[in-house]
């Protein structure tokens, strides 16, 4: 489990086949799990300056291969005895949004992102959402899109200050609509959720 907040800007020294190579400061141990861009992967293999991670193929047919070059956030999985802050992450990407305008404001910037219009029930307006590993909050919602508001302190601290009209972003929607929704559509249309179902849903958590 993640919480959407980046440690650490790092480098892809390599991407061959299904092995990437990080650079980076972070000490990782064989089999951690990392979050690459916000994709959960593990490490296979150490180096002195970095590590190895591998990508299944379900992972590479997800993501757009630009996620996997140049400059990358980075996250290590949450340990038990850490302060949670951000929001739940579990490090699966849904879909890939698409920058569609970016407006600057006095004090921040806004972002409209597109989506496939499948996975706009998943994105709650004033909620979380995590992109490129980034748990941010949504402002609004629209038929195929969403508006972010980007304070200054975001854009300096993570790449999203270097997106432009059209950059491709790795996006995971929010963990608790995704898992109403799967319930509502799997379950007898004649029968309404009552208590019981929604404790068992916070019990997820």
């Amino acid at each position: 489990m993640f919480t959407g907040l980046i440690r650490e800007i790092a480098t892809v020294k390599n991407y061959t086949n299904n092995i990437l190579t990080i650079e980076s400061k972070h000490k990782a141990k064989l089999g951690d799990s990392i979050a690459i861009n916000g994709v959960c992967l593990t490490v296979i293999q150490v180096h002195s300056n970095g590590f190895d991670l591998e990508l299944a193929d379900e992972t590479r047919s997800i993501i757009d291969e630009s996620k996997i070059s140049g400059k990358v956030h980075i996250e290590p999985a949450m340990q038990l005895d850490d302060r949670f802050e951000g929001h739940i992450v579990q490090g699966h990407v849904d879909c890939v949004g698409i920058v569609k305008s970016i407006t600057p404001l006095s004090n921040a910037t806004d972002f409209i992102i597109t989506v496939e219009m499948d996975y706009i029930a998943h994105i709650i307006p004033k909620g979380s959402i995590t992109i490129d590993g980034v748990s941010l909050t949504i402002n609004d919602v629209y038929k195929d899109s969403f508006r972010l508001t980007i304070i200054p302190h975001t854009l300096r601290e993570t790449l999203i200050g270097k997106y432009k009209v059209g950059t491709k972003i790795n996006i995971e929607t929010d963990l608790f609509a995704r898992y109403i929704d799967h319930i509502l559509q799997h379950r007898s249309v004649k029968k309404s959720m009552n208590w019981d179902d929604v404790d068992k849903i916070q019990a997820l958590y």
